[in-house]
């Protein structure tokens, strides 16, 4: 099967989305620096272009934290030990790259940015049809959202050096063989080209 070519990129109907570059998930990538200042110059040449930059965080408050059942092997623990408060310093977006006025924010309260939150609704009242992903971690939030994002027929396109795991291997298998079969990857060298 051969992989369809990368389409033009319409910055008007483009939205990057940085996802959980958070205080307290950020140290779990390699060279977590290197990768910020990546995808804050992805940021920059999307918003150049008046594309629309999108943030996701996960943070919980006590209803969200009393709302998750036991059956939830990922947030069950956060929410018996009562972390990632929505205030905490840990669960804020890093300043690098914190939003400005008219970006897209969401909290969500699961892996993906879109099964918790009104991400889509926000999108859909943008007109966008293609979503650019940035995120940590490969095996997280960034799988978790292209899955359900092409479900929802949008087209895709990763960062391949706006994505980061903290499992190398996790991160290869993702990049190099599970990803092209559902999106486009390109690194923000790429992005940059494209949107000129």
């Amino acid at each position: 099967m051969t992989t369809p070519a990368l389409p033009t990129i319409v910055p008007e109907r483009t939205a990057l989305l940085a996802m959980d570059f958070q205080n307290g998930i950020l140290p779990i990538a390699t060279e977590p620096d290197a990768l910020v200042d990546r995808v804050k110059g992805a940021i920059a040449d999307v918003r150049a272009a008046g594309g629309t930059i999108g943030y996701v965080r996960v943070a919980f408050t006590e209803d969200d934290w009393s709302a998750v059942p036991e059956t939830n092997k990922t947030f069950s623990m956060v929410a018996a030990t009562k972390r990632m408060h929505h205030e905490d310093a840990a669960t804020q977006i890093d300043e690098r790259i914190a939003p400005q006025d008219g970006d897209i924010v969401v909290r969500k309260v699961r892996i993906g940015a879109g099964s918790t939150t009104d991400l889509h609704q926000q999108l859909r009242d943008r007109g966008i049809d293609t979503l650019i992903l940035a995120g940590i971690s490969t095996g997280g939030v960034v799988l978790s959202t292209l899955i359900d994002a092409a479900d929802r027929d949008y087209r895709v396109i990763v960062l391949t050096d706006g994505v980061a795991d903290p499992d190398p291997e996790i991160h290869r298998v993702l990049v190099d063989k599970v990803f092209p079969t559902r999106a486009h990857l390109i690194d923000t060298a790429r992005l940059r080209e494209l949107l000129r």
